[in-house]
């Protein structure tokens, strides 16, 4: 049954073609402004279903379906505007685009990690988003059809950023520069390496330092690498780059990521249990990064820890409308520390030493929620929420 589902949703051509526009979208807005309006088409809707269910049970003979506008579902994480297909696409053609030389920013990183950045109109850019948007709508359709039991579109982001390194000959994980895969002391430090890509020099916190505090000669320059050394000499100036770049270097102490989780997580918990609506946490959480395209100064990421940390409250009710308050807050704070962490791992193996951009909360709510549906496969919890299982 699943796989026949899979066929009839992939025999639409519409499907396609929409997923490539919603893909070339995120392309021509950057992948992080795309996935912004993502969080605002999920508070909308989320508020919009709130309200047919209002209604419905203030009208004698209407159901929440007869008056439901769909906007979550079909828009915010449907085949146009779903993270799966922009998001994913934009960052796709960022990692397209810095290849090819088109992007020079001045971004601390390698230029295919700015995801904040727009790439316009450019036709083979846009195509790039757009093939990649129909791969990520794929993925989605097929995990979602077999019942695969995570969330499928997070799980679409993170076997696109898989595809987009290996068909645009980006290294999987990168070189490990410090002392083992989870060290960020290099940063820290604010040790550098010489690359062809460039980057700001950034210090902890995002602060850019200038050449003179790095100790810059005009005449001859020995920089050390991770033990080797790389002279410049004749005046040249050698682009640098840091030796580990933290996905937030205001977000990546391991105490402050755990107490964030814990925060967001009981947020997310109550949410879901005073309105009755398990992504609305996750619109919040996604709206509040256009502070952070803004260049706003210390805002937290927490789509990861909000969406799993709902889901979690949920799934404990197992569908019924009562849902205790302490024991869901309870649950929810263990799934907003768990999604926190995991994250945090996924950036210090996947983003922090490679060079396009690796998202670590898709990964970190592709593997918590499938954490909650083996937790309900298992029996611990009484129902799936959301999540597709078999």
């Amino acid at each position: 049954m699943g796989v026949d589902m899979v066929i009839e949703a992939l025999s639409d051509p519409g499907l396609w073609i929409a997923a490539f526009a919603g893909g070339a979208f995120g392309a021509a807005l950057g992948a992080l402004p795309a996935f912004i309006f993502t969080g605002f088409m999920v508070i909308f809707g989320e508020a919009a279903n709130r309200t047919g269910v209002f209604l419905s049970s203030n009208i004698p003979g209407v159901s929440p379906d007869d008056i439901a506008i769909g906007i979550t579902g079909s828009v915010a994480f449907g085949p146009v505007f779903g993270p799966h297909v922009s998001f994913a696409g934009g960052a796709a053609a960022a990692a397209y685009a810095a290849e090819k030389g088109y992007m020079d920013t001045g971004f601390d990183y390698h230029e295919a990690k700015n995801i904040a950045h727009a790439l316009g109109t450019k036709p083979d850019v846009l195509a790039v988003g757009g093939l990649f948007g129909m791969f990520g709508m794929v993925v989605g359709e097929v995990s979602g059809g077999l019942g695969l039991p995570w969330d499928p579109i997070a799980f679409g982001v993170v076997i696109s950023a898989v595809a987009h390194r290996l068909v645009f000959g980006y290294s999987l994980i990168g070189t490990v520069r410090g002392k083992n895969i989870f060290d960020m002391t290099p940063f820290e430090r604010g040790e550098m390496h010489s690359t062809a890509e460039g980057g700001n020099i950034v210090a902890d916190g995002g602060e850019s330092v200038e050449a003179a505090e790095t100790g810059t000669e005009t005449e001859t320059e020995t920089q050390k690498t991770n033990g080797d050394e790389e002279t410049v000499s004749d005046g040249d100036t050698a682009p640098q780059r840091l030796l580990v770049e933290p996905w937030l270097p205001q977000q990546y102490r391991w105490a402050g990521v755990a107490m964030i989780g814990l925060v967001v997580g009981i947020l997310g918990g109550y949410l879901v249990v005073s309105t009755g609506s398990v992504f609305l946490g996750f619109g919040i959480s996604a709206a509040t990064l256009v502070f952070l395209n803004c260049g706003v100064e210390n805002i937290p990421v927490t789509h990861h820890i909000s969406l799993p940390a709902s889901t979690a409250a949920a799934a404990l009710a197992g569908g019924t409308a009562s849902m205790p308050m302490v024991p869901s807050l309870a649950i929810a704070a263990v799934f907003g520390i768990s999604g926190a962490l995991t994250g945090e791992i996924v950036q210090r193996v996947f983003y922090a030493h490679a060079d396009t951009h690796f998202d670590p909360p898709a990964t970190a709510i592709a593997i918590n929620t499938f954490f909650i549906g083996m937790l309900f496969l298992l029996g611990v919890f009484p129902g799936p929420s959301w999540i597709p299982v078999p």
